[in-house]
């Protein structure tokens, strides 16, 4: 029996399945050695970071174009470090197919860092430098880790350091993204410039104070709110002008250290090429490296825009209540049903959602605020959260404009039922009586219409204070609009 109970054992330690260690391979830094997977493409520093920095869970590459970004800086001052004399042409070379592979969409799985980091960015740099490096190594016949061919630091690096490299990043992803934003809110333009075009002749009461002010037409409203974010756009491209100067060649406060005679500018040349965008250096290194002008002038600009895209959400809020004891004035499209408990309500989600965004938005550039604030002497630390704070607001911002237009303006209606009821029995017409029967005399009528409950129209009727044709004249609702249709015809959007 005890023969077979050995015999059992044996046959068990023989069947289970043999459990392998992770591949690794060996790194090393100021720290010592450190086993890094093989069949990662980012090394030691990065590893090192990925120990400390267990915070938000969002990684660098939630947002590609950053990514996409830190590829264009690294190819940008390869270029110029080879012009200078200082890089070998072929390590130049396999920049350049490390790189393209990251514009192209790949490995970005490998850019792993949290964007919530001590050090001024210096993970995330290094996480570039790691991954780049490995990509070319392999891409041009090499291991993962053979850096006597492709270095990390002498190499990825070369001229650089963070803290030129990481703001120079962050402002070419705020850059690329921004036109991106703004063509997405030119689509949105466009869909209220449709709606204004369509509603151009239905007239409505204006209001102020929430309280019956004078008429105006629901098309002059719609036209209103486009008006409105083209000069957002404007400012959009206004903002992004503080983001040209870069400090490429700064390296670690702006003295230039370690930076070959000529380098800056040939790297901001590039940088201009690549992105297509008049880049430039900055005219003072040390100021640039600590100084967050561009970062607040640019997140202002979307906290402006949030503000508006909010402002108008809050009013389509308002003009879609009810439907049977508020405005009523117009419907959104029903996506979904707005109550667990409430038989047939419809919610207004996507203004609302709009305003979350909207309400993010704000508070990341108080975020940035803080952030550009805080940095000490001749580096700002906190770059970081401005680069995230920024990063999320242009996605925020550009998905839900998006959402808006698709889901909400492309498909409103007016109630024409309803504002035709509001015109007869609004007492705010009398304001364009003022002209003709004086100041005074208006408040007296409209104290009676509030009293009586009646129109302004049926008690200038019953007192015969105007003839019929005085009327026609007088209060004409389209004519009290101002309405002059050429300013819509043709309107361009702004581009």
């Amino acid at each position: 029996m005890k023969k077979l109970k050995i015999y059992f054992i044996l046959s068990c330690l023989i069947a289970a399945p043999v459990v392998s260690a992770q591949q690794t391979r060996t790194e090393k830094d100021l720290l010592g050695e450190k086993q890094i997977p093989a069949d990662a493409y980012y090394g030691v520093q990065t590893a090192r970071a990925l120990e400390n920095f267990k915070l938000s869970g969002v990684k660098i590459n939630h947002y590609p174009g950053f990514v996409e970004a830190w590829a264009i800086v690294k190819l940008a001052a390869a270029r110029a470090n080879t012009e200078v004399g200082a890089m070998k042409p072929e390590r130049l070379a396999a920049i350049e197919k490390a790189t393209a592979a990251i514009m192209d969409g790949k490995y970005h799985d490998q850019f792993v860092v949290d964007w919530y980091q001590g050090g001024a960015g210096t993970s995330t740099n290094m996480n570039a430098n790691e991954v780049l490096a490995n990509i070319g190594l392999e891409l041009t016949g090499h291991k993962k880790g053979e850096y006597q061919f492709l270095e990390p630091h002498d190499d990825l690096n070369m001229s650089q350091s963070t803290n030129d490299s990481y703001p120079t990043a962050l402002k070419v992803a705020f850059i690329l993204r921004n036109d991106r934003l703004i063509g997405e809110l030119q689509k949105l333009v466009a869909s209220f410039r449709l709606k204004g075009d369509a509603f151009i002749d239905i007239v409505k009461m204006g209001r102020t104070e929430m309280q019956d002010a004078v008429p105006m037409t629901v098309g002059q409203e719609f036209h209103a709110f486009a008006a409105s974010l083209e000069d957002e756009i404007k400012l959009l491209r206004d903002a992004e002008k503080y983001l040209y100067a870069v400090n490429m060649g700064a390296t670690a406060i702006g003295t230039g250290i370690n930076v070959p005679k000529g380098y800056p500018e040939k790297c901001a040349f590039h940088l201009a090429r690549l992105t297509k965008k008049p880049i430039v250096p900055a005219t003072d290194m040390l100021a640039a490296t600590w100084d967050q002008q561009g970062f607040v002038v640019y997140s202002s600009a979307l906290k402006s825009l949030a503000i508006k895209l909010s402002k108008i959400s809050s009013d389509l809020i308002l003009l879609t209540s009810g439907p049977r004891a508020g405005l009523a004035e117009i419907n959104l499209p029903p996506l979904q049903p707005g109550s667990s408990i409430m038989p047939g309500k419809v919610n207004p989600v996507v203004p609302e959602v709009m305003n979350i965004v909207a309400f993010r938005v704000i508070g990341n550039d108080y975020s940035v605020t803080l952030a550009a604030h805080s940095g000490q002497l001749q580096l700002n630390a906190y770059e970081p959260l401005a680069g995230l704070a920024v990063m999320e607001s242009q996605a925020l911002l550009y998905n839900t404009s998006g959402l808006f237009r698709t889901k909400c303006v492309d498909g409103i209606t007016v109630n024409e039922r309803v504002l035709s009821r509001y015109m007869e029995t609004t007492v705010g017409i009398v304001t364009a009586l003022n002209p003709v029967l004086g100041y005074e005399k208006a408040t007296e009528l409209a104290g009676e219409a509030y009293k009586s409950g009646k129109g302004i129209l049926e008690i200038i009727r019953e007192k015969k204070i105007l003839s019929e044709a005085q009327i026609k004249e007088l209060l004409d609702p389209i004519k009290l609009t101002n309405l002059d249709k050429s300013k819509y015809q043709a309107k361009p959007v702004s581009n």
